[in-house]
């Protein structure tokens, strides 16, 4: 089986990026074959950087690239804004070509909001019609497309994919934070995550925790929100807890995120926006308990993983992450809930969900035939 990725893929800075390279890695090791085409930025065995969000041409340039790579099927990593203006409406373009020349497209949808306003509605329905799959990881996300478009046979449930990882038992001793209670923000800084939230209550909390430490760990993505970056930062410097919170800014390497996220004994999630999210997958897998705001997408994933709380307002947020630092045989329970309740999220096992979807709308009924590559330099006849 061939399969052509259409995504943003590493060293390109993008959640999907990173999550396209994980599965794809996971397609890989079943021996599946993998293509991918990209933004440009990308790079890799078998990465095809094509387009660029300001192109105007978009489809043309995707589909030209994809039907020389021959692939068996087509999966479209979507999220809105990736394939140009418009909310990246040139991506119907795209399922319309490989509709016309019969090349199955399956679609997973990454933002699927519980109200959907009269754009996405627009895109949606046509995302419903052209392709031959989607797949959305939520079970109210699916819910909601079942709502307004119908379908239900069409729609896949398979959930974010988490890494198979260790802590870093030095990670505290590397940032300084030995014998220290750390609670983590981390990813990009923007309006809508709300890390400010979380620095304006941090002093009731280091109140309640003298050794509790806010580790924020991030950047701006590109130019984006300079406004909201210097009054983030004027909180952080004004803060009366300035002395018990450590910023670490960039943009991390896997290694160096993994030793940040193994420091950290919780990680805040104070997002308004979002339907699922990956560094609450990333931070799974370090068996971090969460402290999340209400949006539905957390809400359902601290009733089923029962690793993290639910902060309706400021004072939950402060009585949570006061709780999870305090109690260690409580913050213990909820890593245990982790481990145990993310077992079917490892992306070995979600890969193999992603092959019986592939496998109901390819053309050929290839059966048993596996895909076979040796490097070059790794097997010379004696």
């Amino acid at each position: 089986m061939r399969i052509c990725y259409i995504s943003t893929y590493p060293p390109t800075e993008c959640g999907i990026a990173t999550y396209t390279q994980f599965l794809s890695d996971a397609m890989k090791s079943l021996e599946k074959e993998v293509v991918i085409v990209s933004q440009e930025g990308a790079k890799g065995d078998n990465v095809f950087p094509t387009f660029s969000p300001q192109d105007h041409n978009i489809a043309m340039k995707m589909f030209e690239v994809t039907a020389k790579l021959t692939p068996d099927v087509v999966h479209i990593e979507h999220e809105y804004g990736l394939f140009g203006s418009g909310r990246g409406v040139q991506i119907v373009d795209f399922l319309i070509r490989c509709r016309l020349f019969n090349l199955p497209v399956v679609m997973t949808l990454h933002t699927v909001y519980d109200k959907l306003d009269v754009y996405e509605k627009m895109l949606l329905e046509n995302f419903m019609l052209n392709s031959s799959a989607i797949i959305v990881h939520e079970k109210y996300q699916k819910e909601v497309l079942v709502r307004h478009f119908g379908s239900a046979d069409k729609i896949h449930v398979i959930p974010h994919g988490i890494r198979q990882c260790k802590r870093y038992p030095n990670a505290k001793k590397l940032l300084g934070l030995e014998k220290k209670k750390v609670a983590l923000l981390i990813g990009y800084f923007r309006p809508t995550k709300r890390f400010d939230r979380i620095v304006k209550i941090f002093p009731k909390v280091v109140e309640r925790n003298k050794d509790a430490v806010l580790l924020i760990a991030g950047k701006v993505r590109g130019v984006d929100f300079p406004e909201y970056q210097n009054n983030f930062f004027e909180e952080i410097n004004n803060s009366p807890v300035r002395d018990n919170i450590l910023v670490l800014r960039g943009q991390f390497p896997q290694h160096t995120f993994d030793i940040i996220m193994s420091a950290a004994d919780l990680i805040a999630m104070p997002y308004t926006v979002g339907s699922q999210s990956g560094i609450l997958a990333q931070s799974s897998a370090f068996y971090l308990p969460a402290v999340t705001s209400d949006l539905l997408s957390f809400e359902k994933w601290n009733e089923e993983i029962k690793g993290g709380l639910t902060a309706y307002n400021d004072d939950d947020f402060v009585d949570h992450i006061c709780k999870i630092l305090s109690d260690e045989d409580f913050a213990k329970q909820l890593e245990n809930n982790i481990i145990e309740n993310t077992k079917p999220y490892k992306w070995s096992e979600l890969a193999k969900k992603h092959i019986l979807v592939y496998e109901s709308v390819i053309n050929v009924p290839y059966g048993k035939a596996r895909y076979f590559y040796i490097p070059e330099d790794q097997e010379k006849p004696c």
